[in-house]
């Protein structure tokens, strides 16, 4: 009985030589290949979002000027998803707080005494309901106050079933992808390791020869 002896195959640096053999332009495009299938392939998979915006108004009664308006407008922005606003806004909307915090936004304007509340949804119905029913509790509770701040708070404009999703497309997500990775192998090109003009090749090591037979025969 004799022992199989050890072949080793192939020489050590032969894939960097082929690697580096390679023209240039290869790293830009293969970088450029595999993010745009990544960034395609994520938003088809994604599910799309969906985004609608309500508008309420501060408005001054006679005992107060536009100035308090403007200021009480930010204040509310402020405070329309706190949870004293969400709480009643869940019973309207049908979901629980937790859904309103994550999908609610609000925007106010330096200039106009203005609160936009943006919602976010997989569905663009739900996304209408949500931005209204926040802003229906946010007018309450500051309209509960009016005596106190002189500021009423009025609906401008209800929000309404989006007919687009507000999230990027696949084409999108496509291109921002085949972007990020042809800037990626254009940075492996920089850092790449170059052979000196001139420069001889690197030997390549021969792979060693077969191992001897050390047992011998049994």
């Amino acid at each position: 009985m004799t022992d199989n002896p050890i072949r080793v195959t192939g020489r050590p640096g032969t894939a960097l030589a082929r690697a580096r053999a390679l023209p240039p332009w290869s790293l830009l495009a293969a970088g450029a290949l595999v993010g745009g299938v990544l960034g395609g392939s994520y938003g088809v998979l994604k599910t799309p979002q969906y985004t609608a915006t309500s508008y309420v108004i501060a408005v001054p009664t006679e005992q107060s000027d536009p100035a308090a308006a403007l200021g009480f407008a930010q204040a509310y922005g402020r405070v329309a998803t706190q949870l004293a606003v969400l709480g009643d806004a869940q019973v309207w909307a049908g979901v629980p707080v937790s859904t309103l915090r994550e999908s609610v936004r609000t925007a106010t304007s330096p200039d106009a005494p203005m609160v936009a509340v943006t919602a976010t949804s997989e569905r663009p119905d739900l996304a209408a309901d949500i931005a209204n029913a926040v802003s229906r509790s946010l007018t309450r509770h500051a309209n509960d106050t009016e005596d106190s701040t002189h500021v009423e708070l009025l609906q401008f404009s209800r929000a309404i079933k989006p007919t687009e999703a507000s999230s990027a497309s696949a084409t999108t997500t496509g291109l921002v992808g085949a972007s990020a990775g042809g800037l990626l192998g254009g940075l492996a090109l920089l850092v790449r390791p170059r052979r000196a003009p001139g420069a001889a090749p690197t030997a390549s090591v021969p792979g060693p020869a077969t191992a001897a037979d050390v047992h011998g025969q049994l």
